[in-house]
């Protein structure tokens, strides 16, 4: 638990001066496979934003703290509007979509590969509309 509250506070610390230098890459995660600690905890992603360079694949480990189902999406528009449409009530873990039921903990990995936000939510009813989602920041590889 108290690895996990690090983690959440040492990304919300980086993340927090990001944007105030003029290397955007600067306080990004990467380049390569880095893991990231996402606890879901009152319906919300901790921590909600991250920034990483572009070519880095981070490996999502989810650990859901609450007492109800979530999900972790990550990806590009398509892909979360086939989630808000609802088809996929269940993932079976793939790259960037996985499933967490209550007080459990998986993971899930995806590759970063252009510059850009990516939305990352939990399209499970009602959830996105709650303010389950958050963005993740790529910024260009110098």
């Amino acid at each position: 638990m108290r690895a996990l509250a690090a983690v959440a506070v040492a990304a919300a610390t980086v993340l927090g001066g990001v944007g105030c230098n003029d290397d955007p890459a600067e306080g990004a995660l990467g380049p390569g496979t880095v893991t990231v600690e996402v606890e879901l905890h009152h319906s919300r992603f901790r921590p909600a934003r991250l920034k990483v360079l572009e070519g880095t694949t981070v490996r999502f480990v989810v650990r859901n703290t609450d007492p109800i189902d979530h999900e972790l999406i990550v990806g590009d528009d398509a892909v979360h509007r086939r989630h808000e449409r609802g088809t996929e009530p269940y993932h079976p873990p793939k790259p960037g979509e996985v499933s967490v039921a209550a007080g459990q903990t998986v993971e899930t990995s995806y590759e970063f590969a252009e510059p850009g936000i990516v939305v990352m939510a939990c399209h499970l009813p009602r959830h996105f509309a709650f303010g389950m989602r958050g963005e993740i920041e790529v910024a260009a590889a110098s």
